[in-house]
């Protein structure tokens, strides 16, 4: 059985034939588009470390159905740099040292970019640790992602403001 479907992904239309309604978006991801960045972790949704944006949401990718985000825009941690410039949070990340082993890292910034859009993050540790308590770190770098979290926003506000002006 062929089952078409349509995706945009990072900005690129993609015309896919599944052979299998059971193929996850992380799988589908990862096998037929070789987009690795977003990881397969704990493949029941409990991790993180598959999240990838979904028409602007946060999904756990080992958890969506391919068949069923037929015309979504998915958004992974490969389509967030533009222009050569890393997205706020990636940068953020980075300043604050905030990873490890770096397996997490994808889901952890995908989640924040999300949680940021949502505008859920705010500026109190505890909120951005409870928006971000989906992802898991083995490492437990959660300070760091917490204060990247903050400063990226904080970042991307004033940027809004200033193009707003």
């Amino acid at each position: 059985m062929s089952l078409p479907i349509t995706l945009t992904v990072n900005g690129v239309p993609q015309r896919i034939v599944l052979d299998d309604p059971r193929v996850t978006l992380l799988d589908l991801l990862r096998e037929r588009l070789d987009l690795t960045g977003t990881k397969k972790g704990c493949d029941r949704g409990q991790c993180g470390a598959c999240t990838i944006l979904v028409d602007g949401r946060r999904v756990n990718s080992c958890l969506a159905l391919a068949i069923s985000h037929d015309g979504a825009e998915i958004t992974t941690i490969e389509g967030l740099a533009r222009d050569g410039e890393l997205h706020p949070v990636q940068a953020a990340f980075i300043a604050h040292d905030a990873f490890q082993c770096g397996f997490c890292t994808p889901g952890q910034i995908m989640s924040a970019v999300g949680l940021i859009a949502e505008g859920q993050a705010g500026t109190d540790p505890e909120r951005v640790r409870e928006g971000m308590s989906g992802n898991l770190c083995r490492c437990a770098a959660y300070r760091g992602i917490t204060e990247a979290v903050i400063e990226a926003q904080e970042t991307m506000g004033q940027a809004g403001r200033q193009e707003a002006a």
